[in-house]
């Protein structure tokens, strides 16, 4: 089983960073991938791409050594262990509300000792069956990242019992949802969003997690400075976006003189 490169670095106590893709496509991904990103944010709670685009993705990220992390949809368990059966390096869960659903999340993604994870071998995260068993279930639960994220105000009550939970690496704040959350969507330097994004960090390193957020380059040394270690710091939307608009107006520019 291939080595988790986000694990490997968080450990080791690096920043790892992250590039959002919301575009299908294995070329995409491999653009991102060669550009020297550690890991791939896929999405498939809000994102319409097929199990066909998340596979084909993966393989070119891992034709980099790149990881890649899939945001699921809540759903039933499959939907949890999908992107990992399809050798996706870690999994994002939203919404995490409260203790009991982290710990269902904890119970469904990870084998003995840790949970009750649903078995089967022969895909791409157990090389096809060619893995000997036990090793596969070991490896699995050390190499393979679960990422919980706190959007919402409602698990804030909750907040150092879900950090203290073992069985999952990281805690992820969603500023997005949670600014919509306690009713001041965008407001992202308002007073309670900003001392959640400090005690989300700080939570989580108090009890052996790893702290992950999303943000840009220019607040990207205050959240390292604040204690996050994985930082989702741009998206394949944004940037195309950016040079579309840039080319257009440069044209127009042209056309005025």
């Amino acid at each position: 089983m291939r080595e988790s490169r986000v694990l490997k670095k968080l450990r080791a106590g690096e920043t790892v960073s992250c590039f959002k893709l919301n575009l299908p496509g294995g070329e995409i991904a491999e653009i991102a991938a060669m550009s020297g990103f550690d890991c791939l944010w896929l999405d498939r709670e809000h994102v319409v791409q097929d199990w066909a685009d998340i596979k084909a993705q993966n393989w070119a990220a891992k034709s980099h050594d790149v990881d890649i992390m899939v945001r699921v949809s809540r759903g039933s368990y499959s939907d949890y262990i999908k992107p990992l059966e399809l050798d996706a390096t870690g999994i994002l869960v939203p919404h995490i509300m409260n203790l009991e659903d982290a710990k269902r999340v904890v119970y469904f993604t990870r084998f003995h000792p840790i949970g009750r994870r649903s078995i089967d071998g022969g895909n791409a995260d157990g090389a096809y069956s060619a893995m000997d068993f036990c090793e596969y279930l070991k490896k699995a639960n050390e190499q393979r990242f679960i990422a919980l994220q706190i959007e919402d105000p409602e698990p804030l009550d909750d907040l150092e019992a879900i950090a203290s939970l073992e069985g999952y690496d990281m805690l992820f704040f969603g500023p997005g949802d949670f600014s919509q959350g306690i009713g001041a969507p965008g407001q992202w330097e308002h007073p309670l969003l900003m001392e959640t994004r400090k005690r989300v960090a700080e939570v989580a390193r108090k009890y052996g997690k790893f702290a992950a957020t999303t943000g840009n380059l220019d607040n990207a040394g205050k959240l390292i400075d604040m204690g996050y270690q994985f930082i989702s710091i741009g998206a394949d939307v944004i940037g195309l976006n950016t040079y579309c608009q840039e080319l257009i107006r440069g044209f127009i520019k042209l056309n005025r003189l």
